[in-house]
């Protein structure tokens, strides 16, 4: 596999995307290629990464001027278990401004118990922002974790929390 890898300037910092064939296969908040591959298991990073110019870059600047459903069908492609398929999914299903507990989560999986399992998709998810984990939240409304710091996170969650 080959791949192209562009770094763009948003309102939260260095946002990076790895995307190959018009699908993003990974992406978040750093310049770091290193850190965007890591995102991806190693039997699935691609075959080489060169820079250039990704096609979801616009859907990334339409979000940050305020389209905040320019990221919902920029295509991505992750591989995983069948669960973690039907949860990436289901994330994208979220609506922006309307986020969900991971118990939440857990039962839009069909799986009530399994809340453990509804955080480890969020944390296995390598096209942040395209797959928006950042909006699910602990019991409460805390932020929990998030790969790309909370910070970033909360600034999503405000940016989103407007419409």
């Amino acid at each position: 596999m080959s791949a192209v890898l562009q770094t763009l300037d948003t309102a939260d910092g260095a946002f990076t995307i790895l995307e190959e064939d018009g699908r993003v296969l990974a992406s978040g908040w750093t310049a770091d290629a290193d850190a965007i591959l890591a995102r991806l298991r190693p039997d699935h990073q691609p075959a080489s990464v060169a820079p250039g110019r990704v096609r979801a870059a616009d859907a990334v600047a339409a979000y940050y001027d305020g389209d905040l459903t320019a990221i919902d069908l920029v295509p991505v492609t992750q591989v995983g278990t069948a669960m973690q398929a039907a949860g990436w999914a289901a994330l994208r299903r979220i609506p922006a401004g309307r986020p969900l507990t991971y118990a939440e989560f857990a039962v839009h999986l069909g799986s009530p118990a399994a809340v453990r399992a509804a955080a480890s998709i969020c944390a296995r998810n390598a096209p942040a922002l395209f797959v928006p984990c950042h909006r699910v939240l602990r019991t409460g409304g805390a932020l929990g974790g998030f790969a790309w710091g909370l910070d970033v996170k909360r600034r999503l969650l405000e940016r989103e929390a407007t419409i």
